[in-house]
């Protein structure tokens, strides 16, 4: 098993984001205390623990990418804002659904197929303001039936039936949601809000070729893409 590099080995990501967090200023007296025992030390385990993954990450891509250099990040305007963003937003989260959004955001962003910059930005905005569950949910209606494959989901047992609408369809899905229409209801309005999915999905209902139809949009896909580890995608094509 490959080691996670040392800080020393991850020196051009810790230049990167130096300077771009502003601690919390000391004011002295009970704040202070508070600060350094409640604040710091998570806040630097946070930012420790997200270096040397992002590290690891690109020794990884390094290794499986002919030709590409790590020490070329340095000159890439674009990458070193993507980093410094994502790296306030993982410091502020510690989900680990939305963490392994912001690392294969990092990756995809060094590549050259990346979207354009103001998206770059745009779509990490949307990771620090969804919950996990907007993304599992979001990339469960973008391809219901892969969804289903790679969890291990029988649909032919859950009696999914032509006419559910798509939160019946999502109480069936995740039991986990039992109880909680209205948060369901909640999380599909704030992805049609940002265009993710497409049309009326609140109220669409389940079609005669089952639940398999995509329901995102392009620009949902286009999101999913950007937040999808470019090592996922290559397990999926080779197997």
């Amino acid at each position: 098993m490959k080691k996670v590099p040392k800080e020393n080995k991850s020196d051009i990501f810790n230049k990167l984001v130096k300077g771009s967090l502003a601690g919390v200023p000391f004011v002295g007296g009970v704040a202070a205390e508070f600060f350094e025992l409640v604040i710091k030390p998570p806040h630097t385990k946070r930012l420790k623990e997200w270096m040397e993954s992002i590290a690891e990450d690109f020794e990884k891509l390094k290794e499986q990418v002919e030709g590409f250099k790590i020490e070329d990040l340095a000159n890439n305007e674009m990458f070193t804002t993507t980093i410094l963003h994502a790296t306030q937003v993982a410091i502020r989260n510690h989900q680990k659904e939305k963490l392994e959004a912001l690392r294969a955001a990092v990756l995809n962003s060094s590549s050259s197929n990346a979207p354009e910059e103001n998206l770059q930005l745009m779509f990490l905005n949307f990771v620090d303001e969804l919950t996990p569950w907007h993304l599992r949910i979001l990339n469960f209606f973008n391809n219901p039936k892969e969804w289903g494959e790679k969890h291990g989901i029988n649909y032919d047992l859950l009696d999914l039936r032509f006419g559910y609408s798509s939160v019946k369809v999502l109480i069936k899905i995740f039991p986990q949601l039992l109880e909680k229409q209205e948060f369901c209801e909640i999380i599909i309005r704030d992805l049609l809000s940002k265009k993710l999915l497409s049309g009326e999905a609140l109220d669409r209902v389940l079609p005669e070729d089952h639940i398999f139809t995509s329901s995102t949009s392009d620009f949902g896909k286009q999101f999913i893409q950007f937040i999808t580890s470019p090592f996922e995608e290559v397990k999926s094509n080779t197997t």
